[in-house]
Formats: structure tokens, sequence, C-alpha cells
């Protein structure tokens, strides 16, 4: 078992706080106050290699877990590219019975039936829609889709009682309707993505989006899994200088917590 896995149970979470481990690309583990934990887009694999486009999509981030390690109350995918909804992972979070529910926008359903998620174990979300799992509710948010391949892209607004709301974006390109529908929710810290390639989020948009929406945490993500997709965050940085939101910056760690409360 690696001490990621021991780190996540034994974690005690102040009331009024969320804790925050990244796995890398928009890989998160979140644990409420309660005890309940989420896993958002775990990709535990280098399925994404070789790619068919010849691109250079080997794993460069260090596998935090095996997906058999895996243990979540709810595991969510926020669409059903492969580096979000990670078929070899969804299969062996399926397999090892320490994955209790699967929770995806409309394509994600395919791939956890293909993964063999038993059918009582999936469940459908989309934007604004609301879904409750121990003290945590999950509200499904817009995302502008990347590719006419799934054009169900969506994020997610983690919040436990009246606690921080984590917004999670998940893969989407700009738009103003982006900023408008995240305005909506209010969030204390926003995951976003900042590589910019195949359509998502650059860090200019990103810090864009952070300037409009306001939250106290800016926390990027999506910018080191491949080299052919990837961005130095430190640009990210930059671009919320330049807007007067750098204070807003917090680099993600692997395998150490970040503890999101509602002050930042």
């Amino acid at each position: 078992m690696t001490g990621l896995v021991t780190d996540v149970r034994e974690a005690r979470v102040q009331p009024d706080t969320l804790a925050l481990w990244f796995l890398g690309q928009n890989g998160w583990l979140i644990k409420s106050p309660g005890g309940t934990v989420i896993a958002v887009d775990p990709y535990l694999s280098d399925c994404c290699n070789p790619s068919r486009r010849g691109l250079d999509l080997a794993r460069r981030v260090p596998l935090p877990l095996e997906p058999e390690e895996l243990e979540a109350d709810l595991l969510v995918c926020t669409h059903s590219h492969r580096d979000h909804a990670d078929p070899e992972t969804l299969c062996r979070c399926a397999n090892s019975g320490r994955v209790k529910g699967f929770l995806g926008p409309g394509d994600t359903q395919a791939v956890f039936a293909e993964a063999g998620v038993a059918a009582g174990d999936r469940r459908l979300s989309w934007p604004n829609h609301q879904s409750e799992i121990g003290d945590v509710r999950l509200t499904g948010t817009f995302a502008l889709p990347t590719d006419a391949g799934d054009l169900t892209h969506m994020g997610f607004v983690i919040q436990a009682g009246d606690g921080p709301r984590l917004w999670i974006t998940g893969d989407t390109a700009w738009c103003d309707l982006l900023a408008e529908a995240g305005l909506k929710h209010r969030p204390d810290a926003v995951c976003l993505p900042i590589n910019g390639g195949y359509a998502n989020l650059s860090h200019w948009e990103a810090a864009e989006l952070v300037r409009r929406v306001a939250p106290a945490q800016a926390i990027p993500c999506h910018w080191d899994m491949f080299a052919d997709n990837s961005c130095p965050p430190h640009l990210f940085e930059a671009s919320l200088t330049v807007k007067g939101m750098r204070q807003t910056y917090r680099l993600p760690e692997y395998g150490r917590p970040m503890v999101i409360s509602r002050s930042g």
C-alpha cells in the first residue's frame, strides 16, 4: 500500500475545510470533514501512450498509487477522454471493490459500462444537477467541449455542508458563459487547466477566468502529464500577476495535502 493511500485514510479534516491531493493531469482526491472521499479524473495508467496521432503522450508523472489501491466513496469523471475517464483505471477500480460509486456526464456512462462498473454503481450528472454522497454535495457546472468527440464535458463544485466551495472545471475551452456560470457558484477555490493545447484554456484564459470569478485560491492542473500537452505553471502565475490576481496562486505538490477553506 502506498503512503498516499495511508495518508488519505488517516487524514483528519477540520470542520469547514476540504483536504485536496493532486494526482497529476486533472486527477484529485478530496476528503471532507465527515470522512467522505471523492476521486476526480484519476489517471493511473499509461493508456494514452502510444498516441494514434504520433504525439508524445508517454506518462511523465510517477504513478501515485495503483488503481486497485484507490479507496473512494465516489469516483467522478468530468468527460470521456482517456486521460480523464481512463478505461484501465476504471476497470481495475471496478474490480477492486474499494470504490463505491461512479459519477459522470452522458458520454462517460458507456466508458463506465465497458469498464465493468455495475449498473447500480453508475450515476449520471449534468450541469446544475446536484448529487450527494456522505456529507458532500457535488453540483455539475458548465464546460465548453474541446472537440466534437465528446459534447458532454462538465465540471463540478464540491462542498461539504456550509464549508468551502471547490470548483474543478475539467477540460474546457474559453467562452464568456464559462465565467458567468462559474461566478454563479461563487467558488472559494478553483482547479483549472492551463495548458492551452487542443482547445483547452491557455494560462492567459485561465487567469482571466480567475479574474472574473474571483476565488481565493487558483490551482493549476493539466500541465504536467504529457510532453506534447504541457505548460510551465509559472506562466499561469505570471498571467495572474498581470491581471492583478497573483495572491490567488497555489501550485499543487504531488502527495501533499492542500487545505481548502472559506478564507483561502
